[in-house]
């Protein structure tokens, strides 16, 4: 890489991690006058929060532009036709950026929603396929955390099996090991509490506070 293309994927990578850090559900809250996710539950911003502060359609559209935050990384990188490699840092980037929000104090979600959209814009097939499988694993659980990490387990593994059967760019396997580890990572309190047994079930009312 020639000195232009050094700084234009640092560029890229520090603009996907402030993409990545903005926190639609908290501004969401507050155009609409909706409860800020962070006052309830776990004191996150993704999916399960806001679903509790904002209810199921802002709770959806959250969602969506969150997703949205990991397929704008990717396709801002391969617009700039900085390659595979720029596009895989980048993603990472929006998922840690989504988790570490600089907007948020480095308070924010677990990296689900982006780490899709990622996946969504390298795999479709392999992310159209994980979207039943999160469904059913939490309507058998009742626990969108289990939801997450076998959705974020077998996407890797997918991603790593298709790069190997039909000789994708090398660099993806970067992706399905380091998008799981970060899924996994920003849910340890999680993990903690299953192996407890004091995870909270969907539909259980959450504390008023953060944990």
């Amino acid at each position: 890489m020639d000195t232009f293309q050094i700084v234009q994927a640092i560029l890229i990578i520090i603009a996907a991690f402030v993409i990545g850090g903005i926190p639609w559900s908290v501004i969401i809250a507050r155009l609409t006058g909706g409860q800020d996710p962070r006052s309830i539950g776990s004191g996150r911003t993704g999916g399960a929060n806001a679903m509790r502060a904002l209810g199921p359609r802002l709770a959806l559209l959250s969602g969506i532009l969150d997703l949205l935050k990991g397929t704008a990384a990717v396709l801002l990188a391969r617009w700039l036709g900085a390659g595979t490699g720029v596009e895989v840092v980048a993603a990472l980037a929006a998922i840690i950026g989504h988790s570490r929000s600089v907007f948020l104090g480095l308070g924010g979600g677990r990296g689900v929603a982006p780490a899709f959209g990622a996946l969504l814009a390298f795999a479709p097939l392999i992310a159209a396929f994980i979207i039943p499988l999160f469904l059913v694993v939490i309507a058998i659980t009742r626990y969108s955390s289990v939801g997450s990490l076998v959705a974020s387990a077998t996407a890797g593994i997918l991603l790593a099996w298709a790069t190997a059967t039909f000789n994708w760019d090398p660099w993806l396997y970067l992706y399905a090991a380091g998008g799981t580890l970060l899924v996994w990572l920003f849910h340890t309190d999680n993990i903690q509490r299953l192996l407890a047994g004091t995870e909270r079930k969907i539909g259980t009312p959450p504390p008023a506070a953060a944990e």
